[in-house]
């Protein structure tokens, strides 16, 4: 998609992006930058998250997203350069391999994982809905998952409660600020074609084969659809959605079977 053939929806807005150095964050990134946002990269990754401001014209912030000072130096950061902040895509999050099955993850895997995914998430909205009351306005999307929605046999047991647990919270904090101009959305994207998954099912082919099969569309998401649906919540044209769960899963969700 060019840059002619998006819409400008967000121009002069403020974005903090984390996890913005590779996946659905750098492809959010690139998108609300064509779009006309200031886009604030956040990730641990010093080289990619550079890389990924740079190429949006945007400004880099390192951060460690389980860090509350980190945190709220990275909001800070983007209220004081561009005075605002518009739009937290809080998007940080990690799959690894020693989350399995409940009776083969260890602790010390659960409490990771909890912290990148779900903790990470509080700080975000903790450090970003101050700024936002006092613009009477901004939009929060918390990048969930379609396994907040659905079980799998073939689970991965700390992210998906970590991902249950951001639905939950954000449907609590868009009531809650519903009336200050604030939207608070959960993204469930289902499987969606980045390294993260790239590598997870190069180790496991038939773990993806049994996935994909269940896909009404018969494929795996790219980050650039996860991104069209992260400016339109992001954007004034969502301005009556908010404290749900915004699936773009294929048909995942609705499918009792799937074509042949």
């Amino acid at each position: 998609m060019t840059e002619e053939t998006v819409c400008r929806r967000l121009v002069g807005r403020t974005a903090v992006v984390t996890g913005a150095g590779s996946g659905i964050g750098l492809a959010s990134a690139r998108r609300l930058a064509a779009e006309g946002a200031y886009v604030v990269c956040a990730d641990v990754d010093e080289v990619r998250g550079k890389a990924a401001a740079d190429e949006v014209g945007g400004l880099f912030v390192q951060t460690d997203v389980t860090d509350p000072e980190q945190v709220e130096t990275l909001f800070r950061t983007a209220y004081d350069t561009y005075g605002s902040v518009d739009i937290a895509f809080n998007n940080a999050g990690i799959s690894p391999p020693d989350d399995d099955s409940i009776l083969e993850t260890g602790l010390e895997a659960w409490k990771r994982v909890q912290e990148v995914n779900l903790t990470s998430v509080y700080l975000c909205c903790k450090a970003a809905i101050p700024y936002m009351r006092r613009q009477g306005k901004g939009s929060i999307i918390n990048t969930a998952s379609f396994v907040a929605r659905m079980g799998a046999a073939t689970s991965q047991i700390s992210y998906t409660a970590s991902k249950g647990g951001v639905l939950a919270m954000s449907r609590e904090l868009g009531v809650q600020f519903a009336r200050e101009g604030i939207r608070v959305n959960a993204l469930c994207p289902g499987p969606v074609n980045t390294p993260l998954l790239q590598e997870l099912f190069a180790k496991d082919p038939e773990r993806a084969a049994r996935r994909l099969v269940h896909i009404p569309l018969g494929r795996f998401a790219e980050a650039e659809e996860i991104a069209a649906a992260v400016a339109f919540l992001a954007s004034d044209d969502s301005s009556f959605v908010n404290a749900t769960d915004f699936l773009v899963d294929g048909g995942i969700a609705g499918a009792y079977v799937t074509p042949l």
